[in-house]
């Protein structure tokens, strides 16, 4: 009966919740676990209790005496995965729910790490002729220039892009498809615009096997390219550009966030470039241009101190 309604809940996740594959996948891995800790105390899901659910959350911490590692971000988001399917069950049955006054633990919030435009020129303008840098070239550039998410560009078809000419000359976007499914328009700038078409000119001919492939980017084998070799395309470009830090797809979303703020955009734009529901996501970014501005104060004004 507790598989049936797993079932279940992934399909009501994916089909009614609109939620993307990846997510979906998250809360899979996340429900594995917490069903190994109900098999392990010989619990089925209509025996857990409220105080259950806070000995998981500390068999969790242990996890961290151990080589299965496991941080406070993630915990946090095992517990909201968990009150998903007690919320879930409670609508579908007569179940008492003992999530519905069980919280997540707090997270310290962090700032995302962001490059600098020194940083960002260096990785985008990597060196390569053949064909494979010419698109890994492409996507990089892409990344950056629509803070993008890795998971909605290598979604990406041809038709995904569109240019149309106005008052300001040939205006070039992308139609990218955010989570739950929401896409939004967005401009992209004439670098990455150089860029896609250099690899559609000279890279993707040779890359494509069939003439009725639609992805935009391809891997060598001619099919969609994949979330972990963008991430790997990615930090090949770092490291050819000599940064010693780790830098991933979603280092250039923060940098692009991050860069139009420090030079006056307005944050709700920036909300609806990056594709967050809410704006008090964004607001995280002005906290590393205040950051910045206070360290630049600290510096360079002789009564700061």
């Amino acid at each position: 009966m507790a598989s049936e309604k797993l079932a279940d809940f992934f399909n009501y996740l994916s089909i009614e919740k609109g939620l993307s594959r990846n997510t979906t996948d998250a809360y899979r891995r996340d429900l594995d676990r917490f069903f190994h800790y109900l098999s392990i105390n010989q619990l089925s899901p209509a025996q857990v209790s409220t105080n259950d659910l806070s000995m998981y959350v500390a068999w969790l911490r242990g996890m961290n005496n151990s080589e299965f590692k496991i941080g406070e971000s993630s915990i946090a988001r095992n517990i909201i995965s968990v009150r998903s399917y007690f919320f879930y069950l409670a609508k579908q049955s007569n179940l008492t729910n003992p999530a519905a006054n069980f919280k997540p633990p707090k997270i310290s919030k962090r700032l995302p790490k962001a490059l600098s435009i020194d940083q960002v020129m260096r990785i985008v303008n990597f060196a390569g002729t053949d064909s494979i840098s010419a698109r890994d070239k492409a996507v990089v550039e892409l990344l950056y220039s629509t803070g993008a998410r890795v998971s909605e560009v290598i979604d990406l078809n041809l038709n995904d892009i569109d240019s149309f000419s106005n008052s300001e000359g040939l205006i070039t976007t992308v139609k990218l498809r955010g989570k739950g499914g929401k896409e939004r328009v967005v401009p992209i700038g004439s670098f990455a615009v150089t860029a896609v078409n250099d690899y559609l000119a000279r890279s993707r001919p040779t890359l494509s096997k069939v003439t009725t492939q639609k992805s935009l980017f391809l891997n060598q084998r001619g099919g969609r390219l994949t979330r972990q070799s963008a991430w790997n395309i990615v930090a090949k470009a770092a490291q050819r550009a000599g940064l010693k830090d780790q830098v991933t797809p979603h280092s250039l979303r923060h940098s692009f966030a991050t860069h139009l703020l420090d030079g006056g955009a307005d944050i709700r734009v920036v909300q609806e470039l990056l594709g967050h529901s809410s704006v008090t996501t964004t607001q995280i970014y002005t906290l590393i241009t205040i950051d910045r501005l206070r360290e630049s104060y600290s510096s360079a004004h002789p009564r700061s101190k």
